[in-house]
């Protein structure tokens, strides 16, 4: 290989920035479980060839959101209790880990950063959908100063696939003030350089957001109205 040859991080294909958009659509709720994705539909909004689309949906199999069927299309994958429990004992590991790495670099300019985001979510608390994205927003800043590249592209794609399951566990604003609490201890561990404790509090962080989701989540098969508040 050349050595005057420089590898960059390669940017997104065009059906991965497709698919990226059809997750969050998911997540939001534009796309219920069960809903059919129509190649067609999806090729004329984003004015993109069907076999562009195909390929985001492919990839959105590969991340347990749709399933593809033959003859039969692709559709939203189901909401499961099983699911719900594996992926947030997963995520828990892995934020845990990940905190614990951050606070070993965590200086006065990145203390400030997370100060600001603590800010915002405080701001926030009383908007289900504004806090749920700067929840998102905290952790990928954590992730990035955990200086490990592999483990924070895990955690970023594995949030679309979970994203269902945590706008549940923090759709209502008692829960959401609970987690706040909790996101101002792991803040100050990671600034004070103690990664045992901010890898405990993340982890219990994430299991209390799994309980939270899984309440709201049996609550609405058994058919009582879950809205936000």
């Amino acid at each position: 290989m050349s050595s005057s040859f420089a590898p960059q991080r390669p940017l997104k294909t065009l059906p991965l920035q497709i698919s990226d958009q059809i997750a969050q659509s998911i997540i939001d709720g534009a796309f219920g479980p069960g809903e059919r994705l129509l190649e067609t539909d999806l090729a004329e909004s984003f004015q993109v060839s069907r076999s562009t689309i195909r390929e985001a949906l492919r990839l959105l199999e590969q991340r347990g959101l749709v399933r593809i069927r033959p003859q039969r299309g692709a559709h939203v994958t189901q909401l499961s209790t099983k699911e719900l429990d594996d992926l947030f004992e997963v995520r828990a590991s892995l934020l845990a880990t990940g905190s614990g790495l951050a606070a070993a670099y965590v200086g006065p300019k990145e203390a400030e950063v997370l100060r600001g985001l603590l800010k915002k979510m405080k701001a926030s608390v009383g908007d289900a959908n504004r806090y749920t994205t700067l929840s998102g927003e905290m952790i990928e800043t954590i992730m990035k100063f955990s200086r490990n590249d592999v483990l924070a592209y895990y955690i970023n794609d594995f949030a679309l696939r979970i994203g269902r399951y945590v706008r549940m566990g923090l759709l209502f604003e008692e829960r959401r003030r609970a987690s706040l609490k909790c996101w101002e201890n792991l803040v100050e561990a990671l600034i004070r350089g103690d990664g045992d404790q901010a890898a405990k509090l993340h982890r219990e962080l994430a299991l209390s957001n799994r309980s939270a989701a899984l309440e709201v989540f049996l609550s609405s098969q058994a058919g009582y109205p879950v809205k936000a508040k």
